[in-house]
C-alpha cells in the first residue's frame, strides 16, 4: 500500500491511500486542479480512482468534491450524517445521488483489494469519522479533526504500519493569537482539534515495532508551524516510558501547499 498527503492543513485536506490495483482519496478539500496535480505526482489519473472517503462535511474537507466527482463520476463513501451535511452544502453544486454510498462506523467493507473501516472521531460535525485501511496484513490510518481521543480511538489505531495524525495547534500560540474567543474555545474543546501535545501522547499510545511511518497533519496556519509540531510530538515520545523512540520510526509533517513523500508499506 501507499499513503500520501496531497494537502493537509486547516485550509484544505486531501489524502491518497492505495495499492497497485485500488486507488482511494480521503477527502477532497482542495481544488480539482490541485487534486489532479497530486494524483499526477503519484502517476494516477482521476478516472482510475475507485472511491472517495469523506471524514466529515466541513469545507476544508469537501470543497473540491462537487467539481471533481462530477468530472470523474467517482463513488463517494461516508457516514449518513456526513452525506446529509454534504448535500446541504450548496456551494458544491449538484452531485448525483447515485454516487453516494452510506457506510457504518466499525463495519469493514471492501473496495477492490483494500479493506476499509470508518471509526468515530470527536468533532463538531454531523457524523465524523477517521479511516483505517488494510491489505494483506498491512494497515494505515488517517485520524484528524478530533478534539479528544480515548481508549476506543487508541483501539482503532493499533498495529498500524503508517498513520496520519492530527497535530493542529500549539496551545500557547492559540491562546495568545488573533482568533476570537469563541473560536479558541471551539478549537480547544472536546469536539475541536488535537494539539501538538495531545498528538504526541496519542502517538505514544499506538507506537509499536511495526509502526515505521508517522505523518503529522491538519496543522493550523495561524496557530502552529511545522518545526514546532515536529519537535513537540518528538519530545512527548522522548519523555514517555514507551520502549520506542523517534529513531525507531520516520516522522514527517504534511504540508498544506505540497504533497508529502510517498509512504510505502
Amino acid at each position: 500500500m501507499r499513503l500520501c498527503s496531497i494537502a493537509s492543513g486547516s485550509s484544505g485536506n486531501c489524502i491518497y491511500v492505495g495499492s497497485d490495483h485500488t486507488h482511494l482519496l480521503i477527502d477532497t478539500g482542495i481544488s480539482k486542479k490541485r487534486i489532479e496535480e497530486g494524483l499526477k505526482n503519484l502517476e494516477i489519473k482521476g478516472e482510475e480512482l475507485d472511491g472517495i472517503l469523506l471524514t466529515h462535511e466541513h469545507s476544508d474537507h469537501i470543497q473540491g468534491l462537487g467539481v471533481f466527482s462530477r468530472k470523474y463520476e467517482i463513488p463517494v463513501y461516508a457516514t449518513p450524517g456526513t452525506i446529509r451535511g454534504v448535500r446541504e452544502y450548496k456551494k458544491l453544486g449538484e452531485i448525483p445521488d447515485g454516487l453516494f454510498h452510506e457506510i457504518d462506523v466499525d463495519q469493514k467493507f471492501t473496495l477492490g483489494d483494500l479493506s476499509v473501516e470508518a471509526f468515530v472521531i470527536s468533532h463538531d460535525a454531523n457524523e465524523p469519522s477517521g479511516y483505517r485501511i488494510e491489505q494483506g496484513g498491512q494497515s494505515v490510518a488517517v485520524a484528524t479533526d478530533l478534539g479528544i481521543y480515548d481508549e476506543y480511538t487508541v483501539s482503532k489505531l493499533q498495529n498500524l504500519d503508517a498513520v496520519l495524525l492530527e497535530a493542529n495547534h500549539d496551545i500557547h500560540m492559540l491562546e495568545v493569537g488573533s482568533y476570537p474567543y469563541y473560536l479558541k474555545q471551539r478549537v480547544l474543546g472536546n469536539r475541536g482539534h488535537l494539539s501538538n501535545e495531545l498528538s504526541g501522547r496519542l502517538l505514544c499510545d499506538i507506537l509499536h515495532e511495526n509502526l515505521k511511518h508517522v505523518l503529522l497533519g491538519h496543522l493550523s496556519k495561524e496557530n502552529n508551524y511545522s518545526e514546532l509540531a515536529y519537535e513537540t510530538v518528538k519530545m512527548e515520545v522522548l519523555l514517555s516510558d514507551v520502549p520506542y523512540k523517534p529513531g525507531d520510526f520516520r516522522m514527517e509533517v504534511a504540508r498544506r501547499d505540497m504533497p508529502s513523500d510517498i509512504i510505502t508499506v
